[in-house]
This record gives structure tokens, sequence and C-alpha cells, in this order.
């Protein structure tokens, strides 16, 4: 979901910049968002890296000026991109990745290695990855800090008469080995802070619990609230439940919070963008070195994947307002940049145009 997520902004981005870009997409078709990619897209049986055949000829007939593999991605399919004229972006969001991208057979084909976050979670570059740039003089690496989607107008929080003190953000992808019941984790941890007083939103996918799901699916707008069950016991009166929303909502959401319990991806460091005071959750292998990081920086609490634990974590912080204060002004402090920006900045220099190819 984040590689899908990132270069959606991307692409969006691009286009509103370039408004006759030509935009392509090449996509698992049993990723939950295959169906509603806003660009033209190819599916295929599963993630591009495992369909070569299928990307190459996707390249040959497109011939695109720049191709981007989110995090994805083969020799062979790189080699294509090159044999067609395509200049060539490696967007690497783990450590594996980054490491591949380091490998000389790659940064020979390579013209722009984007890491996907911030120096000080993902890390400086190595005495060995400088050395390494410093042999190859290439390719151009960057940081992209955090994907910051730019509203086309100003965007009004949801829910903006209510107040919220605590928003959890589980995100929306699917389940990662370990952590199947990460946003029923989430969701029980909410039940459980609105049902101690605690003014209360749950933003991510539909509750398969017939009561709660009911209002999701009904919802005709983008984002759906639902009371949970407060309509019949009570019990979860200050709990307001939203559908997944759009990043401009969902930030200016964040931005009245005075919490935000969020997994430990993309939508912490939107969050710390934000000067949120946060609460981050793995819910990835990835994700605990990251929220490490986060830590040792003092813009963020960590909690465990457990309701309890993110309960405990919560209050906490909502009952210390001097640390509260603390982890945002430091959050603000951060400065972090928008990796949209220094991504379209990047693509200018390298071609008009853009086929995006990101990871399932």
């Amino acid at each position: 979901m984040g590689e899908y997520a990132r270069s959606l902004s991307i692409a969006r981005a691009a286009r509103d910049r370039w408004p006759h870009v030509e935009i392509r997409f090449m996509l698992s078709r049993q990723a939950p968002y295959a169906a509603s990619v806003p660009f033209a897209a190819t599916l295929l049986p599963s993630s591009a890296t495992f369909h070569s055949a299928e990307v190459i000829r996707e390249l040959q007939e497109f011939r695109p000026h720049i191709v981007i593999f989110d995090n994805a991605g083969r020799t062979q399919q790189l080699r294509a991109a090159r044999r067609v004229g395509a200049r060539i972006v490696y967007v690497s969001a783990r450590a594996r990745q980054r490491a591949k991208a380091f490998r000389f057979s790659w940064m020979r084909l390579i013209d722009e290695h984007w890491i996907a976050y911030p120096k000080f979670t993902a890390g400086a570059l190595s005495v060995r990855e400088r050395l390494k740039l410093r042999i190859m003089h290439r390719p151009t690496v960057r940081y992209l800090d955090v994907i910051l989607a730019r509203p086309s107008a100003p965007v009004a929080p949801p829910l903006a008469e209510s107040a919220v003190h605590a928003l959890l953000v589980p995100g929306g992808g699917t389940g990662h080995p370990g952590a199947r019941d990460a946003v029923e984790q989430f969701r029980s941890a909410a039940r459980t802070l609105a049902a101690a007083g605690t003014p209360t939103v749950f933003v991510g996918p539909a509750s398969e619990d017939p009561v709660a799901g009911s209002a999701h699916a009904t919802a005709a707008s983008e984002y759906a609230t639902a009371e949970s069950d407060a309509a019949t016991t009570g019990k979860h009166a200050g709990l307001r439940c939203l559908l997944p929303l759009p990043q401009p909502e969902l930030m200016a959401l964040m931005r009245v919070a005075r919490i935000v319990i969020a997994n430990g991806g993309s939508t912490l460091l939107q969050a710390i963008a934000c000067g949120c005071a946060c609460v981050a959750v793995p819910i990835a292998a990835d994700q605990r070195k990251r929220i490490a990081a986060c830590v040792r920086a003092q813009v963020a609490c960590a909690s465990s994947l457990s309701a309890a634990d993110i309960v405990a974590s919560s209050q906490a912080l909502l009952n210390d307002e001097s640390q509260r204060a603390a982890l945002a002004g430091r959050a603000l402090a951060l400065q972090l940049k928008d990796g949209v920006e220094i991504a379209l900045n990047a693509m200018a220099a390298l071609a008009p145009g853009a086929a995006l190819v990101p990871g399932a």
C-alpha cells in the first residue's frame, strides 16, 4: 500500500504540473486499490517484480521517458527500460532494496535513487555507499523525507465541529505477517479510549463487525462517519469511525488532534511533518527500526501492537501535557521536506514524461 500511495501522490502532482503528461501504472490485480486507480493501468496476476515479460512488453509499447520502480523490479526490467531510452528512478523503502540499488550492476542502470524516508530514520549514506558513488559517479541519491499530497484548494478537517483528542490511523493496506489483526487492534483501542471518555476518531477500513461495519457499507461519500453502537447502548458515544481519507483531509484532521496513533510507515512521518504528538505502532517488521529512530529523535512514543498497550501509551501521553507539547514541538522543528516536490523537480531534470511502476 505504501508504494502505491507514494506513486499515486507523485503521479497526481506530475499531472497537475504537466497537464499533458501520459502516465501509466503496472499493478497487481490482487491489490485492494487495483480497481480504483485514477490513471491508465496494466493489471498483472501479482507484483510487477514477478512478471518481467509483461513489464518489458509494456515498456516496448509505451516507450516512456521515465520509469519509476518503487521498491520493485528486476535487472532485466531495468535493462529493458534503458533499451527504450527511458531514464530510470528506483525508490527504496527498506534496507534490502537499498542494498540492491547500490549494487554496481544496478548503479550503471539507475539515474536516480530515491530513499523513501528522511535521513534520520533511513540512515545516512554509509562509507561503502559513498565510495561506490565516487567510483560510479551515479546515480543521484535523494531522500524523499515525507510524501505530502497537496490539495488544489484549502481543506477543512472532517468533523471540524468535534473535539478530537485521539486520532488512530492503522493504515489501509493488506495485513503483514505477524500483524494480520493490526486494524482490529487499533479499532479495539479506539473503542476503549472512547469508552473512557476520550473524544476519539478512527480512520481505517470498514470493520467486519456487523454493527460498526454497516455504517461504512452504506456510506455514499468519500468518507463515512459512524457512532459505533452508541445509538443503542451509549457505550462508544465518543467514537467516530471514518473510512480511509484522501491524504489532504487526513492531514487536516491530524493537525487538530491532540495526539495521533499511527503505524510506523508513511503515516507516522506525515503526522510528524504536521507537528503532531505521536504514538507509533509497528505493523510490519521494517517499521520497528523506523519507530526506534523516531523515539531516539524524541518525536514519537512507541507502543506494541496490542490494544491494551496502545490505550496505555495514548492515555499516558494525553495526561502529560508537557510531554505532548514537547513531542509536537520537536516534530515541527525537524522541518521535513515535501517528497513530492523533491520527486517532481528530479523528474523535470530527467525528461518531460513518466510511467509509474510501483510495487504491489
